[in-house]
């Protein structure tokens, strides 16, 4: 049915309504529709709001009156728990996948431990599939002796060395107490002193022969990766061969650093070359030595860059000290590549 001629002329009787009216009216049922549309904590940061319940989990409804807002909006009023976004299970999870794919690789974490609960921590490396290559603390040297051969323990699948912070987790959960197996240096600025390379205070003198591992930690208390290509030159090979002499003439197994792929040329990677050489085979570079040569026989190779020099590493000089004999190769003498550290700041697991 057609719309009678009196209802049209009610629509042009209304359009003599002033422009201005019209204009408010507008903006009134924008707001009315806005105000409906986000409501009941469905309000999300800067949506307009009038009631506190209006926006959603971790946020307020507030106004900013001394910036000359004074419409109400959803404000943040919590900040992101950082557990939420990277738990630890996941990034156990990383090293799970690594090992996997990299049957002949070790891997080795030491815990600045935070957890408390109650068989937290081995059941995290147990939910993320690492118990398998775990290995067994019953089986860790405790007085300086050697460790197995690399070669030895890629076979028994003992690939996952894991130390804790907190002594009586060893007992309570198998897990090893870092302090009784490892020195370690004073990490941060203490750590990268010219000439000096001071034992860290949890840890036993550099020189203890009574703990075979040494973890050598070579980075600033402020870390800037801009001076990381410095600090990774000349630097860094110089702070390994104080830190050798302090020591007892013992090479680190571990070298910690930050910016690892930062350099002036060869960098850390020249650094590691130089430590594995000197260790394994009396080398300048372990790219210099020669399978099955007398110990000190070495090939000709030419230095990558300026990171190193030959021969004298930084102040390093003379024959390492090995703890059988130079045709076999131990863990404790070998230098692995990278130290995975983990501050797990979990507050329940």
């Amino acid at each position: 049915m057609f719309p009678s001629f009196s209802d049209q002329r009610r629509l042009c009787r209304a359009s003599a309504i002033p422009n201005g009216y019209f204009l408010l009216l507008l903006i009134i049922s924008v707001l009315i529709i806005n105000s409906a549309a986000c409501s009941n904590r469905n309000c999300q940061v800067l949506e307009p709001c009038s009631l506190p319940t209006d926006c959603g989990p971790g946020l307020y409804c507030g106004n900013c009156p001394a910036m000359g807002k004074n419409q109400p909006i959803c404000t943040r009023g919590q900040a992101t728990i950082p557990t939420t976004i990277q738990p630890a299970i996941n990034t156990l999870k990383e090293v799970e996948t690594f090992l996997s794919e990299n049957p002949s690789e070790i891997v080795t974490i030491v815990i600045e431990d935070y957890v408390h609960t109650p068989k937290g921590l081995t059941n995290l490396f147990t939910n993320a599939g690492l118990d398998k290559y775990w290995f067994p603390v019953s089986k860790m040297p405790r007085k300086g002796e050697d460790w197995p051969t690399v070669t030895d323990m890629v076979q028994e699948n003992h690939r996952l060395l894991v130390f804790t912070s907190i002594a009586s987790k060893e007992a309570d959960e198998g897990i090893a107490y870092q302090w009784r197996y490892m020195v370690e240096n004073e990490p941060g600025d203490a750590g990268v002193v010219q000439g000096s390379c001071p034992n860290r205070k949890e840890s036993r003198p550099l020189n203890s022969k009574s703990a075979s591992l040494f973890l050598q930690n070579s980075f600033p208390s402020f870390p800037v990766e801009s001076d990381s290509c410095k600090e990774h030159s000349a630097t860094v090979g110089e702070l390994v061969g104080t830190c050798y002499k302090a020591a007892g003439n013992v090479m680190p197994n571990f070298l910690a650093v930050n910016f690892y792929m930062r350099s002036d040329g060869g960098g850390v990677f020249d650094v590691l070359d130089g430590m594995n050489g000197q260790t394994l085979c009396g080398c300048s570079s372990v790219a210099a030595c020669q399978a099955g040569a007398p110990f000190g026989t070495c090939k000709n190779v030419a230095v990558s860059n300026t990171t190193q020099t030959p021969n004298t590493f930084g102040g390093f000089s003379g024959s390492v000290q090995l703890s059988g004999s130079a045709s076999t190769i131990h863990f404790m003498n070998l230098l692995y590549f990278f130290l995975l550290f983990f501050s797990f700041l979990v507050f329940q697991l």
